[in-house]
């Protein structure tokens, strides 16, 4: 490809990504100013007089056309300013910036257990296809998939913390070992091991291993499907029919020839796994007050705080933008035949 054609693919990607911004910040705008909640009375709360009311009413410029407020966010946010939080009266940049690693530390233990064990069920689902190993790989994939996750988390805190106390309870850590660690990164697990303290790190590890194996779990399920569904459109092809004829082994004809084929979809199936769990964790951090992305969302909601709502949507649809660039960077990668000259 010439360096005018790689200008305008990445002049066409710019363009598809502002547009894309724009709609969801548009929406989210429109949404949140037809909800039922008045955000003013949120701050100042139901016994405030009207004059009180009125003046904060102005001073968040809701006495002005709506166009007119979603052009005065958009300049905002052009200039890197996302407003303050209703909910602590702090910026939002910064508020998200303090919750969101402990979503991304979950979410990215779960995305380990959803794709290092639901890859391989998959392959073996496929490899033994209308055998037992088949049927008990579907139906835990269909009982991670239906099964509500908010039941599974109380079950699961019922069980492994309150009966065996295997595990630890709700919350990131135990309030005897809270801010005993220097945050120097915002991931509890890394900055205890930077500080050398291994008590607080495995505290903190069992407070996390649970809501992210619930998690993982329900990735797990549609990770394992698609990987099962994958698999089996290869293993139909004439070029595994030819391995088997010249007497390579199944793991061979599986791992280094079916699997090697699918590793493209199933990077860009997993990429998007990563991203709901990003965004879709909201259940899990509410069972187990977990202090993340999701819980600040839920709060800014149930509070009608437009300006934190609008800024989780934005880092929601960047994080999806993101991973569909890096999924399609690994394309080029793993697949040549995307390539062109």
């Amino acid at each position: 490809m010439n360096t005018n054609g790689k200008a305008s693919k990445l002049l066409k990607r710019l363009v598809q990504i502002i547009l894309t911004l724009f709609g969801l910040l548009l929406l989210t705008f429109i949404i949140g100013r037809v909800m039922p909640i008045d955000p003013v009375l949120s701050i100042v709360g139901p016994e405030a007089d009207q004059s009180t009311y009125d003046r904060v009413y102005q001073q968040l410029g809701l006495d002005k056309p709506l166009w007119i407020q979603f052009f005065n966010y958009l300049t905002s946010l052009l200039h890197g300013d996302l407003g303050l939080s209703l909910l602590t009266g702090r910026a939002v940049s910064s508020e998200i910036a303090r919750v969101f690693p402990a979503t991304l530390e979950l979410a990215t233990i779960a995305i380990i257990v959803g794709a290092g064990i639901g890859v391989p069920l998959g392959v073996l689902a496929a490899a033994r296809r209308g055998k037992v190993a088949d049927y008990v790989v579907r139906f835990i994939s269909l009982v991670g998939y239906s099964t509500p996750i908010f039941w599974v988390g109380m079950m699961g805190l019922l069980i492994f913390y309150s009966w065996l106390d295997w595990v630890g309870g709700v919350g990131r850590i135990d309030l005897a070992y809270d801010g005993m660690v220097e945050e120097r990164t915002g991931f509890l697990l890394i900055d205890s091991l930077l500080a050398g303290d291994i008590e607080i790190f495995k505290n903190a590890f069992s407070h996390l291993i649970l809501p992210a194996t619930i998690l993982g779990f329900h990735s797990l399920a549609y990770i394992s499907r698609m990987t099962r569904s994958f698999m089996l459109a290869q293993l139909s092809q004439e070029y595994i029919i030819t391995a088997k004829v010249k007497g390579l082994s199944e793991f061979k004809i599986l791992w280094k020839h079916a699997f090697r084929n699918i590793l493209v979809q199933l990077l860009t199936i997993i990429a998007l796994a990563y991203g709901t769990l990003l965004e879709g964790a909201v259940l899990i951090e509410t069972v187990f007050s977990w202090p993340g992305f999701g819980s600040f969302l839920t709060g800014s909601l149930l509070l009608g705080d437009l300006n934190a709502v609008m800024g989780c949507v934005l880092l929601v649809g960047l994080i999806f933008l993101v991973l569909n660039i890096l999924s399609d960077m690994l394309y080029q990668i793993f697949d040549p035949r995307t390539k062109t000259s």
